[in-house]
């Protein structure tokens, strides 16, 4: 498994965790990197997906409910709600990795870690969240001005 990719898994991992035990990020971050040997690149890689996912939680939700209007939140899979978040706050916020990249790695990452349908929910709905890309840039930077300015 490549290093990013593998970064991106742990991430993952840690916010499934998060989810379905209500622990701290952070906590779980730490006890991640403590058994973890990795570089140090990776382990920036991971905690800022982690702290992206976990600052934008609400508005990259906001996105999954409006591009995958048939399933509410609540029943899509936690695995797939996480990796959605992960590949949004990638494509949206942190803007730094190649949109198609971002997708393959998604798609790849619901194929190992999600169930059959997985790879193609995460496609379908990456894909509507691409082809309006422009106008969530610009929410989540005026959402993002809003908080700064507090």
């Amino acid at each position: 498994m490549k290093s990013r990719t593998k970064a991106r898994s742990i991430a993952l991992q840690v916010l499934y965790e998060v989810d379905i035990s209500g622990h701290q990020p952070g906590t779980v971050l730490a006890d991640r990197f403590e058994w973890l040997k990795m570089d140090e690149s990776l382990k920036l890689f991971i905690s800022q997906i982690v702290a992206g996912v976990t600052e934008f939680g609400y508005s990259l939700d906001e996105f999954i409910e409006e591009f995958a209007p048939d399933w509410p939140l609540d029943q899509v899979a936690i695995i797939d709600r996480n990796l959605l978040r992960i590949a949004l706050w990638e494509i949206a916020v942190y803007k730094k990795t190649p949109v198609k990249v971002v997708v393959n790695e998604a798609v790849e990452l619901a194929k190992k870690y999600g169930s059959e349908g997985s790879p193609r929910f995460i496609n379908g709905v990456l894909g509507g969240f691409i082809d309006n890309l422009k106008e969530i840039k610009l929410s989540l930077e005026i959402g993002q001005d809003e908080v700064e300015s507090d």
